[in-house]
């Protein structure tokens, strides 16, 4: 049963996403929040750690992109299109908050909208005045180096009969699409969770003892299932980080044509 819904998820996401041309390189405008912090209440949930994320270089997405929450924690290369200001290499920034605005695609962190600024004195200054910039951008993969996914499990939570956890440094460019759940050591009886909001999870029913998780992440026409084998110890506890003790570095293939996909200069 778990393998027949595994693949009704990738056919379902195939379908769905097969449009979204995410590694394509796009042409829009930005602007940025004047405060970070102003991010730290978005729509994926982050909460205050949003900041923290790339060093502050986040952004608010428009609904293609953020996908109902499947986009937050998505990684994009950015940079503007004014040659007497903008660097060609621009900056990365990850995906926090949802961007309802139909004037941009993007809206930027002020730390982000400054880093696509040349590397010269009173460039990012000058680049704020602007407010509002004509943009390229592209996805690419999140990396975090050497460190794993992160399980947060949320305030909300009470054992036995509710889990609500949040991903956290989630790798590679493909979408977390669907998590299922069982006890350590009984992996025939798995169960499901739903996405509550942004990058939140929540299930009613919580299996005793030591808990691990098997993440469906796809993209494009790429799907697969990472098994976490030992996330959350028996004592689990509200508002503690756990190591997922895996880490996605999966590329999904583009599924769209035809797709302006070069690498810029």
């Amino acid at each position: 049963m778990g393998s027949f819904l595994f693949l009704i998820v990738v056919i379902f996401l195939f379908s769905s996403s097969v449009n979204a041309c995410d590694r394509c390189l796009h042409r829009s405008k930005a602007a940025y929040f004047s405060s970070a912090s102003a991010l730290s209440s978005g729509a994926c949930a982050y909460g205050s750690m949003a900041t923290s994320f790339f060093a502050g270089h986040i952004a608010a997405a428009i609904p293609s992109i953020y996908k109902d929450g499947a986009g937050c924690g998505a990684c994009f290369q950015v940079r503007c299109k004014n040659p007497k200001l903008c660097s060609t290499k621009g900056t990365i920034v990850m995906i926090t908050d949802l961007n309802k605005s139909n004037q941009t695609d993007l809206v930027l962190s002020s730390r982000a909208f400054r880093a696509m600024a040349k590397p010269i004195v009173g460039a990012d200054k000058d680049l704020l005045k602007q407010g509002i910039v004509d943009i390229e951008y592209q996805r690419v993969p999140c990396d975090y180096g050497n460190k794993n996914m992160n399980v947060r499990v949320e305030e909300a939570s009470k054992k036995p009969n509710y889990l609500e956890i949040k991903l956290l440094y989630q790798g590679g460019q493909t979408e977390v699409v669907s998590i299922d759940i069982a006890q350590v050591g009984s992996s025939p009886n798995w169960g499901y969770m739903t996405r509550s909001h942004g990058a939140v999870w929540v299930t009613d029913k919580v299996p005793t003892g030591a808990i691990q998780f098997r993440f469906v992440v796809t993209g494009g026409y790429d799907g697969k299932m990472i098994w976490s084998q030992s996330v959350l110890p028996s004592n689990w506890e509200a508002g503690k980080i756990y190591d997922a003790g895996v880490q996605i570095t999966d590329i999904a293939q583009e599924g769209c044509d035809p797709c302006d996909a070069h690498i810029w200069n």
